[in-house]
């Protein structure tokens, strides 16, 4: 058969596709089909926040609670619509870090300095620096940095209650610093491992004077004198490392009261955040 088509049909296809209906504008309510999802994310975040709050104890919360929490765990028990920032944020860390640092859980020199035109807080010590916005974001190196993340992260929080530090907050003089703590403890461990060795002697002495026909006499009093034995050698080791451990730290106060000016690796020139070294 032959073909008459001429090659030039009209076009038969709408001039216009029509608009397509809004989705937040349907009379039956199809509009609306996000609503149980929306719900369910609602009841999933309910969830996860109080499994948060059971598992974790955010008056005790350190760095180690903080790097094994994950992000949504975050999300979930810190929410940013309820963060304190600003000049407040750093006043209560501020106020959290001297009281940190009078209870010798931090240790680093504690300063205000500006960047930008607003203030920052700057934490530095012999070996790192962090630096708090007052946007509550922190930056630095070291373990200062790792001190101060979840300080900043307590002091965001609206419910957490800063505590008044005292007056004399700052870092001990090196020649202040006792040579060792616990001798209350130790001087316990030495009575006890005396009664040890004593009693122990006593039942050996007695076995040989008295011709105990036992040998479990001898047994108990050498085990008892074991005992003894090793207790003042751990009381000994423990007297080494807490004087070992009181050195090092007079140490550290000595090479921060000593130097002139700040560590090189801090970003800080008279009193002035170098921005683009800390962003590096």
């Amino acid at each position: 058969m032959e073909d008459t088509s001429t090659g030039s049909e009209p076009d038969r296809r709408p001039d216009r596709v029509p608009d397509e209906p809004d989705g937040d504008v349907d009379d039956d309510g199809l509009g609306d089909s996000d609503a149980p999802e929306n719900a369910d994310n609602a009841d999933d975040l309910d969830e996860l926040r109080e499994r948060v709050e059971a598992e974790y104890d955010f008056d005790d919360f350190g760095p180690s609670d903080m790097a094994r929490m994950s992000a949504e765990e975050w999300d979930a028990a810190f929410d940013p619509d309820s963060w304190i920032t600003g000049d407040r944020l750093l006043d209560r860390v501020e106020a959290e870090l001297k009281s940190r640092i009078a209870r010798r859980e931090v240790f680093g020199v504690l300063e205000r300095v500006r960047a930008d035109g607003d203030e920052r807080i700057l934490v530095y010590s012999d070996e790192g620096y962090a630096i708090v916005r007052p946007t509550g974001e922190v930056a630095g190196q070291g373990t200062v940095l790792r001190d101060l993340e979840p300080i900043v992260a307590l002091a965001a929080m609206e419910s957490y209650d800063v505590p008044e530090p005292p007056d004399d907050w700052s870092l001990p003089h090196p020649d202040t610093v006792p040579e060792g703590s616990g001798e209350f403890g130790n001087l316990i461990v030495q009575i006890v491992a005396t009664v040890q060795v004593l009693a122990g002697g006593a039942l050996l002495v007695a076995s040989v004077v008295t011709d105990l026909n036992t040998i479990v006499a001898p047994a108990v009093g050498i085990v008892f004198l074991l005992v003894g034995l090793f207790l003042f050698v751990m009381v000994a080791n423990a007297r080494l490392s807490d004087r070992f451990r009181s050195e090092e730290y007079r140490e550290r106060l000595r090479a921060l009261r000593e130097a002139k000016e700040r560590p090189d690796f801090v970003p800080v020139e008279n009193g002035v955040i170098e921005e683009s070294e800390l962003d590096e």
